[in-house]
């Protein structure tokens, strides 16, 4: 059927991809996605992206410890030489240590811009990457997993790989320079550097024990975030439902009991760090008291100069500042790693509706659909929502579809679009398997509109045109009259640029509803899905809708999914769901004479819309 071209239609409607370019540039780095590897292997991807800036920040961090290595020896070379001996003049050591102090803190200066814009550049990598894989997931891993959930990982555990894979080796340069001041210690006296290092092998035993420790109490941490998290989330969400039904304090309930549980575990965390820390930072002070014992001996029997000593002492105090940081680096390492492996158990995750080797692009589509023996389930332990359904749509058509609240109506339209594949049989687009199509080019001939119309908090004009974002003003206002919109649209504050609030919960639930109606309705689809599209709209405005929607949709193969009567009246033909199963097919009052299960469908729907009118008027 030829169709004639409203304002915002396009001549040709063959596929070709969004051609916008992208704003911000995507992940420079990637996961590794081998899962048998340990979570830094799978991360390491990551971090080689920005290894210039990254091996920058470490270079230099080494190089301004080493200049600070060198000033124990000159301090003590100055109290030899100057002080004692006179032999060479004080100042000629002033000025190296300052010159070395000034050289040492700008490379400290330029590691640390160079460290925090890795740390920040390898973050933001993380969330593109988790973002990309909520955008390939299907409506299945959307459909078991909390929002709240994903939304904690998105962030809180994101921090804590991001904070580990940037700032543990920082920590790790700074015990490399605690090795090269061993060495010093060891050219002034070995015996005393031996007797220094005698606690580290009880400091790495009991840094062993810390590490074991933190880890599972980590993993709880993280995961009880994303508890509250989901309980925040779903309470901001639906304030609206517990608001209505006063359910605020039992709603408080839930949040104190999901704190409570978080606050038990940090609690637990804090008794670990408790009994490790002081351990791990205090165990060098014995080898502190134990240098200045055996080596105050030795300078008081001559064998060991002043300056020596005193060099000695700045050493070990050097070498205590890498294991006063090591209870922390492992708090961190244990918190990134049960992170990092919630981060992956997304990463990992394979997508279920995808496109197939060999998928085709759909162009010139004509409209025509065909259930084809269809079965469907949600799960595999649950019944069947549609069984062995045929059911033909032939292009141009308006098919209403009715049944009662389970009969698989939505689910009907949710195949047709491939948000699920179907358990057995085939659903067909113009004759071609939906699986073997690719997923962007199927979907972008078909629009939806949902009966729960969601809208972005963005402009009116950028919620219409969000399938067009090219789409002109004309474009948009003229999708916006056909959906009687234009109106209401014109008499908010900034017409069409008004913002709307988040879900668009400061418009009326009708209003959201034709804002839905034309968005659908502005990419000009061969193939218009309403699924219940009417129900939040008055009765008056909806015959509006009704009139203008005559029209166009005798220009695509529309599927209503439909409750009212004055819906139904737009098809040209009805087919009737009970369980699953097609009973009947025809018109309106050919079904209402033939099909006894249509007119109680039809009883049954009225009193269940009579119903919930009753209960939104109390």
């Amino acid at each position: 059927m030829a169709k004639s071209m409203s304002s915002w239609e396009s001549e040709d409607h063959a596929f070709s991809p969004l051609g916008l370019e992208a704003l911000v540039p995507g992940p420079q780095g990637h996961i590794d996605p081998d899962s048998s590897r340990s979570w830094l292997r799978r991360i390491f991807p990551l971090l080689r992206s920005h290894r210039v800036t990254f091996i920058t920040s470490i270079a230099l961090s080494f190089l301004g410890l080493i200049l600070q290595v060198q000033i124990p020896q000159l301090m003590s070379q100055a109290i030899n030489h100057s002080l004692v001996v006179h032999d060479v003049p004080l100042s000629h050591y002033v000025w190296w240590i300052l010159g070395l102090g000034l050289i040492g803190a700008l490379a400290n200066l330029i590691a640390r811009i160079a460290l925090y814009r890795t740390a920040y550049l390898i973050e933001s990598d993380l969330r593109n990457t988790i973002f990309e894989q909520f955008a390939k997931l299907s409506f299945s891993f959307y459909d078991r997993v909390q929002s709240g959930q994903l939304i904690s990982r998105a962030n809180s555990d994101i921090r804590s790989v991001q904070m580990y894979t940037t700032f543990a080796p920082l920590i790790l340069v700074q015990c490399a320079i605690g090795i090269v001041a061993f060495c010093y210690m060891l050219a002034i006296n070995v015996l005393l550097a031996i007797i220094a290092m005698s606690t580290m092998p009880l400091l790495y035993l009991a840094g062993m024990r810390m590490r074991n420790a933190m880890f599972p109490i980590s993993w709880i941490i993280q995961a009880r975030l994303a508890e509250v998290a989901t309980v925040v989330d779903e309470n901001v969400s639906g304030v609206r439902v517990v608001k209505s039904f006063a359910r605020e304090q039992d709603q408080l309930d839930d949040l104190s009991r999901a704190s409570t549980k978080l606050s038990w575990a940090y609690i637990k965390d804090a008794d670990l760090r408790a009994e490790f820390t002081p351990l791990v930072q205090n165990l060098p002070q014995i080898g502190l008291a134990l240098v200045l014992g055996f080596g105050g001996y030795m300078v008081i029997h001559g064998s060991l100069s002043i300056g020596a000593i005193l060099a000695f002492n700045a050493y070990l105090l050097m070498l205590q500042a890498p294991f006063m940081m090591l209870g922390m680096l492992i708090m961190m390492g244990q918190r990134a790693s049960a992170s990092a492996e919630r981060i992956f158990e997304i990463l990992d995750e394979v997508p279920e509706i995808t496109d197939k080797p060999g998928a085709v692009d759909l162009t010139d589509c004509a409209g025509s659909i065909s259930f084809r023996d269809v079965s469907f389930s949600y799960r595999e332990d649950l019944a069947p929502v549609l069984s062995h359904l045929n059911l033909e749509v032939a292009a141009g058509e308006t098919v209403a579809v009715v049944g009662r609240t389970g009969s698989g109506k939505s689910t009907l339209a949710r195949l047709i679009t491939r948000f699920y594949d179907v358990s057995e049989g085939s659903v067909e687009v113009d004759g071609h398997d939906v699986r073997k199509l690719s997923v962007a080019s199927l979907r972008s001939h078909i629009g939806v509109v949902l009966d729960e119309p969601f809208l972005f908090s963005a402009s009116v004009h950028d919620n219409i045109a969000f399938g067009k974002p090219l789409a002109s003003r004309e474009a948009v206002v003229a999708a916006a009259k056909a959906a009687k919109a234009d109106a209401f649209i014109r008499d908010l504050d900034d017409g069409y640029e008004t913002v709307v609030g988040e879900r668009g919960y400061s418009l009326s639930g009708g209003q959201r509803q034709r804002i839905s109606i034309a968005r659908a309705l502005l990419v000009n689809p061969e193939i218009l899905i309403l699924d219940d599209a009417t129900s939040a709209i008055d009765v008056g405005v909806e015959a509006a809708i009704h009139e203008a929607l005559e029209g166009m949709l005798k220009q695509r193969t529309t599927v209503i999914i439909a409750h009212r009567l004055s819906t139904i009246a737009l098809a040209d033909r009805v087919v009737v769901l009970e369980g699953g199963q097609l009973v009947g097919s025809g018109t309106h009052q050919w079904l209402l004479e033939h099909v006894p299960a249509y007119s109680e469908i039809l009883a049954s729907v009225e009193a269940e819309v009579a119903v919930s009118t009753v209960a939104e008027e109390a």
